[in-house]
């Protein structure tokens, strides 16, 4: 039997009886590491964790699970050749053996009976898709954002997580960072009085080229179909895969990309985080003959229900909130300015940068084992991916939409709410 196999958490509980009954009878050795002796976790608190996707993302939030004493790496599941290689390179290399096991099957993983819970960091067709078969096949999930390609999607996933009772977290580091809570308690404590305008900006955008269709590569040095996934199908091209960010099939855009994390900064510092705007209106810019076809300069107003207005554009990365008594900002790489600047009086601790994992990692994991609610839980995540969508729909439609953020429809405009969803691929894996 394998190191890996030896760990499972739930394997060691199903075998903990039948253990004891044989040690009644007869000497037993229980090696130091499965007691949680010399400094590590015993068996029956590990988590073990399956990996689907090592691409950059990834192999960014890899080391940080790695890194917590009670989590225990068993798999990579990935559609690159290449990129299950580097996984199970670094995890065994964590490891000091070779038990990780790779595949580029996720079916493999979701059958696993010793997987306790999923890292999830795809492209954005697949982020919802495979957290709902998680919760179906009963893993807790760590999943990239944005959460999916539509709003059914989103709440299709809060949903099922909740009727299955999975722990899910929501890869919006940002909301396990202090910088960032810094800002949202100084809001909502009225350090820059009344809230009018939150400005999100995004950063710049850009990248194209002509998709122009190329043999179809051997499925084990890349599964093209399973990377397509539930969109529609279209010839393989490099193009197409090395920019699917920048297509309506695969992707949002640059509001999804960002949009995701400051959104959810948005409706924390305004105390929002359950509900959202009621108004978006707004223009984007995107190439007209490639393949690329989402908007690469954006501007779009939301209002809120009370007036306050998020404004989303380009600009370098950071959020800014402005009041009657003052502003604050945080920019991407973790610098704050306020005015007054009496408000930064209040922060003690240095900056920490957004890339910043072990809080929001360490959350996730403490909540698989009391099963609460995580910090960038379903129902949050999926209100502030609601905005990304809204707002990517009034563009695309050039139009003003008027939202209804309790029954999660727009108000008189069929053709808007027609796009709350989308006919998803069935393609035969293999």
């Amino acid at each position: 039997m394998s190191h890996t196999q030896r760990i499972s958490r739930r394997g060691f509980l199903r075998r903990a009886a039948t253990a004891a009954a044989v040690c009644s009878a007869a000497p037993c050795i229980v090696p130091a590491s499965a007691l949680g002796r010399d400094g590590t976790v015993a068996a029956s608190e590990r988590i073990t964790l399956g990996v689907i996707g090592m691409g950059p993302r990834n192999q960014s939030n890899l080391p940080s699970f790695l890194a917590e004493p009670d989590v225990q790496c068993v798999a990579v599941c990935e559609c690159f050749a290449d990129r299950r290689k580097l996984g199970k390179e670094m995890v065994d290399r964590h490891y000091g053996n070779s038990d990780c096991r790779v595949t580029r099957l996720h079916e493999e993983l979701l059958d696993r009976k010793d997987l306790d819970a999923l890292l999830i960091a795809t492209g954005d067709r697949w982020h919802a898709l495979l957290s709902i078969l998680a919760a179906r096949a009963g893993k807790d999930a760590y999943c990239e954002k944005p959460v999916g390609l539509t709003i059914a999607e989103g709440r299709m996933l809060v949903d099922t997580t909740r009727r299955y009772g999975t722990v899910w977290q929501c890869g919006t580091q940002r909301r396990s960072n202090d910088s960032y809570r810094f800002v949202a308690e100084s809001v909502r404590g009225g350090m820059i009085g009344k809230l009018h305008t939150i400005t999100a900006f995004l950063g710049g955008w850009g990248g194209d080229g002509q998709a122009k269709p190329e043999p179809l590569p051997d499925p084990e040095v890349f599964d093209y179909e399973r990377w397509l996934g539930q969109s529609p199908w279209a010839p393989y091209s490099p193009v197409r895969v090395q920019l699917w960010r920048n297509n309506w099939d695969t992707a949002g855009g640059v509001i999804a990309d960002m949009g995701a994390h400051y959104f959810d900064f948005a409706q924390w510092a305004h105390d929002s985080e359950m509900s959202g705007p009621v108004e978006f209106a707004g223009s984007g810019i995107g190439p007209q003959n490639g393949f690329s076809n989402v908007p690469f300069e954006v501007n779009v107003e939301a209002r809120y229900p009370d007036g306050v207005k998020l404004l989303i554009k380009n600009g370098a990365k950071g959020v800014r909130f402005d009041g009657d008594a003052g502003w604050i900002h945080l920019s991407d790489e973790g610098e704050l300015t306020a005015e007054p600047k009496s408000i930064l009086a209040a922060r003690q601790r240095p900056a920490v940068s957004w890339a910043y994992m072990g809080g929001h990692v360490r959350n996730f994991l403490d909540c698989i084992k009391s099963r609460r609610l995580t910090v960038s839980h379903p129902e949050l995540a999926h209100r502030a991916h609601t905005i990304v969508h809204c707002a990517n729909l009034c563009m695309r439609l050039g139009r003003k939409l008027h939202w209804d953020p309790v029954a999660e429809r727009f108000t008189q405009d069929d053709e808007a709410n027609r796009m709350l969803e989308r006919t998803m691929r069935l393609w035969q894996h293999g």
